[in-house]
């Protein structure tokens, strides 16, 4: 059995779904951080499935700068998590709605 472009997609697919589904229903915000980085690793399989698919290598080359947004947005990210879990004793993403006003 030969592991076919669909079979990528669908990986691909997958995750990005589980993502989703995981960011809609999670109120901690670490976890729905977790999500978003699933997500983006789902578009990520694809571009690349894409591009070897294609014998194109715009798609990896796009993956790249991807990862290094990724990278740079788990960094902020973490640390605003960090700061708001010292601030609030929370990880709840319904105690945060008070920095509205």
């Amino acid at each position: 059995m030969t592991v076919t472009l669909e079979h990528y997609i669908l990986l691909g697919t997958l995750l990005f779904l589980v993502g989703v589904t995981g960011f809609l229903t999670r109120r901690n915000i670490f976890l729905m951080f977790m999500s978003v980085e699933l997500m983006m690793n789902g578009v990520n399989i694809c571009f690349v499935s894409f591009a070897r698919h294609f014998h194109d290598m715009s798609g990896q080359i796009f993956v790249l700068f991807i990862m290094t947004v990724a990278a740079a947005e788990a960094a902020i990210g973490l640390a605003i998590i960090l700061t708001l879990f010292r601030n609030r004793q929370t990880l709840n993403a319904d105690e945060f709605s008070l920095m509205k006003h």
